[in-house]
């Protein structure tokens, strides 16, 4: 589908203030407890999925009820997180963009996996973006362009072990066939000093952090 967005929200931190990024285009999905964030803020989850355990029966009979449509599924008896189950449905729609709310929090553990997991869109070959209150995350395999914007700061990270033929143009610190490592410290807080900036690379992923204080 053309220039079609899936918005997932899932069970990490939720903020009202995440509305207001929403497209009024824009497919919602629900993750277990992120459906009842939906719910709650009278929308309409497309799908609802997961095993719902963060959620008490009677809010599950709310979601059955404003929901289009609801997986629910055994807690134990599954491989994927609920994050993944959602991006699993999230293709079905052949979207042009995923973003994802909820997928940050005090769970390190959920919140490295969820990071992790956009190094899987990319072999979808769909631009996904995990947002949260302070940051932008998104993955690239080969060309990225960023706009200034409310997010002062710009971090990379390799989510391979090397990414080799790193170019940054537009940045107060370029880069020209740069190799950084998992483990340095290189790519840590640059800045776009134009309008645009962009990022080449020739090998790898590479986890790319706007953040803002």
């Amino acid at each position: 589908m053309l220039n079609t967005r899936v918005a997932i929200f899932t069970g990490g931190e939720l903020h009202e203030e995440y509305i207001e990024k929403l497209n009024a285009d824009d497919i919602l999905i629900g993750a277990d407890y992120g459906a009842w964030y939906l719910v709650n803020q009278q929308l309409k989850p497309t799908i609802a999925v997961g095993d719902f355990d963060s959620v008490s029966e009677e809010q599950y009979k709310r979601i059955e009820e404003y929901s289009h449509q609801v997986v629910r599924c055994d807690p134990i008896d599954k491989d994927l997180s609920d994050t993944e189950l959602a991006l699993k449905y999230a293709y079905s729609f052949h979207p042009s963009e995923i973003v994802i709310f909820g997928a940050t929090g005090s769970r390190l553990d959920h919140t490295l996996a969820n990071i992790q997991i956009l190094s899987k869109t990319l072999k979808q070959g769909v631009r996904c973006s995990i947002i949260n209150r302070n940051n932008l995350i998104t993955a690239t395999d080969s060309r990225i362009t960023l706009h200034k914007s409310e997010y002062d700061y710009i971090s990379l990270i390799p989510l391979t072990t090397e990414v080799r033929g790193i170019d940054l143009d537009g940045f107060m610190y370029p880069l020209s066939g740069a190799v950084l490592s998992i483990g340095d410290s290189l790519g840590i807080s640059n800045q776009i000093v134009n309008s645009t900036g962009t990022i080449r690379i020739k090998e790898g992923i590479l986890l790319v952090i706007q953040s803002k204080d």
